[in-house]
């Protein structure tokens, strides 16, 4: 196949139409028990627990606070080295308050911190630490602020604050929060950007459900804010 055509099929790739729910991720760990401690000490909610009688097959699944998606690990779950697993995103709309939380629960997680310029390197290097400068991204962006934590074997997880998704990433027909958590943040949020809204216009905005969830809704789904 020649260039043109291959270059053609890309641009014509139409998106599914078939929901595609990511619902699990699989941890590989060296001690069943010792992460399964782990993992309900950070607050997540303990799915499964179930040992085949046969004694050679255990699998837990545990899933984040406002997550529709789950981890699991277990005996003979995968053949991956322990620890192996990098990279694991957990979204938060306060790294600030998450971080407190973990350190609150005995958990040993990175102070907050963010990269300047461009970064063009691996994920790895970027997340653990050549690149990290501390504090929150200056301008708290969307996307920029970080902090990082490990399980007992070295997996590693990493907070990332996203306050506005950028356009296109969520549906903007659609609006929905995890947990009532998410939504009382995006409502202190609108609050604030309300109050400069009122400065604004010189006056009381006796509208002002209106216009915070027009808010809430485009902050969320990328759109452009309301003025």
């Amino acid at each position: 196949m020649n260039q043109t055509a291959t270059q053609k099929q890309t641009t014509e790739v139409k998106a599914a139409t078939s929901d595609m729910k990511l619902e699990i991720v699989v941890i590989p760990v060296s001690d069943v028990d010792r992460a399964k401690e782990f993992y309900a000490k950070l607050g997540w909610r303990l799915d499964a627990d179930y040992a085949a009688p046969t004694g050679d097959f255990r699998v837990i699944q545990l899933t984040p606070p406002g997550s529709s998606c789950s981890v699991i690990f277990g005996k003979n779950v995968t053949a991956a080295v322990p620890g192996s697993a990098q990279g694991l995103y957990l979204v938060v709309s306060d790294i600030e308050a998450a971080r407190k939380e973990l350190l609150a629960r005995g958990v040993d997680v990175s102070g907050v911190f963010h990269n300047e310029g461009v970064y063009s390197g691996s994920d790895a290097p970027y997340i653990f630490g050549s690149v990290r400068v501390n504090g929150s991204d200056p301008a708290r962006d969307s996307y920029r602020s970080f902090a990082s934590f490990r399980d007992p074997d070295g997996n590693g997880w990493l907070f990332q604050e996203i306050t506005a998704r950028r356009p296109g990433r969520i549906d903007s027909g659609v609006t929905s929060f995890a947990s009532t958590n998410d939504l009382a943040d995006a409502m202190r949020r609108a609050e604030a950007a309300h109050g400069e809204h009122e400065k604004r216009i010189g006056a009381a905005d006796p509208d002002w459900p209106h216009w915070y969830a027009k808010y809430m809704a485009a902050e969320q789904s990328g759109a452009e804010l309301p003025k």
